[in-house]
C-alpha cells in the first residue's frame, strides 16, 4: 500500500487490487487511507457502476479463490459502510450490488454474502430536501425575536445553527458536479448553501438600511460587529465571511454619515481578506479545535484550482491514474467531510429559526439595494458637477419583489412554510394574546422585516389589526411574486461560473479570482481566456454579484 501511495500514476485495476490487499480475510485493515481515498475518489476517473463491475467481474474469474472473494466482499462491505449516500442515490449501483449479493448465495457462498448489508443504509433523500425545515431542539426557552433586543451572541448562533444544517447535506457527489461542470447547474444542495450566505449579507445590508437617521444605521452596524466577532469566537468563518462581506458592501461602505458613528472593524476584514491566498484564514482556522465552520468558496476555490491545474491521467490513453492529483483533491474533501461530524454545541429556538429563514428569503438586487443606500444619503455634488436626475420614489415591496419573479414553485409546501412563519410570529410579537397584531406590535415585526408594506396593507378589512389569515395572504401574495429562495424551490435555473465560460449575454462570475495576487494554472487560463475574448469581466466574491 505504501508504495503505490509514494507512485505518481497507478491504473484503476491496480488501484482496487491494492484495496483489495489492505484486507485480511477478517476484514480488517492495516491502514485505511488508500481505502478510503480510492472509495471516495473513484467517481472522478470511474463511474460507480463501472467499478461495481470490475469488483464483481474479479470475484467471478476463472481461479478465484475463497479468501480472494472474501476480500472483494469486505470492499464492498467497507465502501457501503463508509459511503452509503453514494448507494442511496443511485439505484443502478444498488442494484448491482444486489445483483452479486443474490448470486453469492446462489452459488453456495452464504458467508461472503452476509457480508454485504444494503438494507442498513439510510435515506439520505428527505435530507436533502430543500425544503426540509431544521428540526426543532429538545430543549425551549422563551426569547425576545426583536432584532433591536436580539442579543448578538443569539443571532450568532442561529445563523451558525442554519448555515451549517445547509452545510452537511452537501456530499462529495455535489462537489464533484460543481467542480466538473465550473457551476451549481443541477446542483440544487450547494446552490442553496450559496443561496444562503449570499441572503446573509444581503439581510445586513437591508437591516442597516431600513433605518432612517445615521446614528441609526449606526447602531445596527455595531450590532451586526459584535455578532461578527461571536462567530468568529464560534470558529465559524463561512458566515463571519457573509457578514463581513455585508458591512464591507458599497451600499453600507459609501454610508459617510453613518461611518462616523462606528468603530472599525478591520482586524475581521482583514482575516478574510483573500490577500495571500486567504493565508490569514487558512492559518487561523488550521488552528483551530473542535468545531470549527470553513469557509466553502476558499475551499471550492481550491478544488477548482487544483482540478484545472492537474489532469485526470497521466497519459494519452487514459489508463494511468494521477495519483498526485487525486490525493490533492482527497485532503481537502476529507477535511471537508470531517468538518460535518463535528456539529456545533448550540440549543436553537425553533422560532427564532423560522423568523430568521423568512426574514433571510426577502430578495433585492445589488442595484435595488444600492439605490436604498442613495435615498438614505445621496451623493454629494462636487464644487464642478450638478445634481443627477431626482430618483423614483422606493415602489412597495410587492412591487420590488416582482421584478423578480423565479420559477413557480410548489404552492402548498410554500403555505406550510408561511404558516408555521406566521404561528412564530403570533406566539413572539402578540404580547396580549387577543390572536391580532396592533399597529405597534407591527412596528415591532418591521424591526426583523425591512421594507415590509405598509400596515393597511397587510389590515385588508380595515379593522386596524391583522390577523393570522390576513399575514398569511399577504405572505403568500408576495412569495408568488419572489418565489422565495430558501427553504420552498424545488428546480434552479441560474448557474454561477468558476472557470472560464463565456456567455454573450451576461457577465461570467468567477469564485473569488484575485488576478492580482493569484497565481497558478486557474489564473494562467482565465487570463488567456479573457485577452480571446477581449471582453471585461468582473472580479467578485462568492456572493452571486458582479
Amino acid at each position: 500500500m505504501e508504495s503505490i501511495l509514494s507512485e505518481q500514476s497507478a491504473t484503476v485495476d491496480g488501484l482496487i487490487e491494492a484495496c483489495l490487499q489492505a484486507f485480511d480475510e477478517k476484514g480488517a485493515l492495516n491502514d485505511t487511507t488508500l481505502v478510503r481515498m480510492f472509495l471516495m475518489m473513484h467517481p472522478w476517473y470511474i463511474p460507480s457502476t463501472d467499478m461495481a463491475k470490475k469488483l464483481v467481474d474479479k470475484s467471478q474469474e476463472e481461479g478465484c479463490t475463497a479468501e480472494r472473494r472474501t476480500r472483494i466482499c469486505h470492499l464492498v462491505k467497507y465502501w457501503i459502510s463508509e459511503f452509503p449516500a453514494e448507494f442511496n442515490l443511485d439505484p443502478e449501483l444498488v442494484n448491482q450490488i444486489k445483483d452479486y449479493k443474490d448470486l453469492l448465495t446462489t452459488e453456495g457462498n452464504q458467508r461472503q454474502s452476509q457480508l454485504i448489508d444494503l438494507d442498513s443504509v439510510p435515506s439520505y433523500k428527505w435530507k436533502r430536501q430543500v425544503t426540509q425545515r431544521v428540526p426543532s431542539m429538545s430543549k425551549k426557552r422563551k426569547m425576545s425575536l426583536l432584532f433591536d433586543h436580539l442579543d448578538s451572541c443569539e443571532l450568532a448562533e442561529h445563523l451558525t445553527f442554519l448555515e451549517y444544517k445547509s452545510f452537511c447535506k452537501i456530499l462529495f457527489q455535489d462537489y464533484h458536479s460543481f467542480v466538473m461542470h465550473g457551476c451549481t447547474v443541477d446542483n440544487p444542495i450547494l446552490e442553496r448553501f450559496i443561496t444562503l450566505f449570499n441572503s446573509v449579507s444581503q439581510w445586513i445590508q437591508l437591516m442597516v438600511l431600513s433605518k432612517p437617521t445615521a446614528p441609526q444605521r449606526a447602531a445596527v452596524i455595531s450590532h451586526f460587529i459584535r455578532v461578527a466577532q461571536k462567530l468568529l469566537q464560534l470558529q465559524n468563518f463561512n458566515t463571519l465571511m457573509a457578514v463581513v462581506g455585508g458591512l464591507s458592501n458599497s451600499s453600507i461602505s459609501r454610508l459617510k454619515d453613518t461611518q462616523t458613528h462606528i468603530s472599525t472593524f478591520n482586524n475581521l476584514i482583514e482575516l478574510v481578506t483573500s490577500c495571500g491566498n486567504y493565508s490569514q484564514y487558512r492559518k487561523r482556522f488550521s488552528e483551530c479545535l473542535g468545531f470549527r465552520f470553513p469557509i466553502l468558496g476558499v475551499h471550492l476555490k481550491d478544488l477548482i484550482a487544483v482540478h484545472v491545474a492537474l489532469s485526470d491521467w497521466v497519459d494519452k490513453e487514459k489508463t494511468l491514474v494521477n495519483l498526485a492529483k487525486t490525493q490533492q483533491l482527497y485532503a481537502i474533501l476529507q477535511e471537508l467531510a470531517l468538518i460535518q461530524t463535528t456539529p456545533p454545541n448550540i440549543d436553537a429556538n425553533t422560532d427564532l429559526l423560522n423568523l430568521l429563514t423568512v426574514s433571510l428569503d426577502q430578495y433585492h438586487t445589488e442595484e435595488e439595494i444600492y439605490q436604498m443606500s442613495l435615498l438614505r444619503e445621496p451623493r454629494k455634488p462636487t464644487q464642478n458637477s450638478s445634481p443627477g436626475p431626482a430618483l423614483d420614489p422606493k415602489p412597495t415591496m410587492i412591487d420590488e419583489w416582482a421584478v423578480s419573479v423565479k420559477p413557480n414553485a410548489d404552492p402548498t409546501i410554500i403555505k406550510k412554510h408561511i404558516e408555521k412563519m406566521v404561528e412564530s410570529v403570533f406566539k413572539n410579537f402578540d404580547t396580549d394574546g387577543d390572536g391580532h397584531i396592533s399597529r405597534d406590535e407591527f412596528e415591532a415585526i418591521r424591526n426583523n422585516f425591512p421594507y415590509l408594506s405598509k400596515f393597511g396593507e397587510l389590515d385588508k378589512n380595515q379593522d386596524g389589526k391583522i390577523s393570522r389569515e390576513e399575514m398569511i395572504d399577504y405572505f403568500i401574495q408576495a412569495s408568488s411574486l419572489l418565489n422565495c429562495k430558501m427553504g420552498f424551490i424545488h428546480t434552479f435555473t441560474e448557474a454561477t461560473y468558476v472557470k472560464p465560460t463565456f456567455c454573450e449575454e451576461k457577465l461570467l462570475i468567477f469564485l473569488n479570482i484575485d488576478f492580482k495576487s493569484s497565481s497558478g494554472m486557474l489564473v494562467t487560463e482565465i487570463n488567456k481566456f479573457v485577452t480571446k475574448k477581449k471582453k471585461t469581466f468582473h472580479d467578485c466574491w462568492f456572493v452571486l454579484t458582479s
